[in-house]
């Protein structure tokens, strides 16, 4: 009898650890194949002012980590025309198919 409880509960704790398992993989592949947002989402979403700019207070995530880059005048706001042309940032996982 107490063998059976012991595979019992070895073969609970195995389907445990394989759920587990599978929904990390899940969440993995979810923020893999997420996009980042548009120019208009990120206004959308962090003009709390609506004034057409984003100040450093109003970004967040990444954005805000290269806030500094991105604010090419220097004004300490980050403009439409600002974010069309910062660099994209590189993908974790991407592969570089340039080499």
């Amino acid at each position: 009898m107490k063998t059976n409880k012991q595979i019992l509960f070895l073969g609970v704790a195995a389907l445990a650890m394989v759920s587990c398992q599978m929904k990390a993989q899940s969440h993995d592949n979810e923020r893999q194949h997420r996009k980042p947002p548009s120019i208009d989402q990120l206004f959308k979403d962090l003009d709390a002012d609506e004034d057409g700019k984003l100040s450093k207070k109003e970004v967040r995530g990444p954005l805000k980590n290269h806030f500094d880059k991105v604010d090419l005048n220097e004004d300490g706001y980050l403009t439409r025309e600002e974010l069309e042309k910062a660099p994209k940032p590189e993908r974790k996982g991407s592969i570089n198919r340039d080499n």
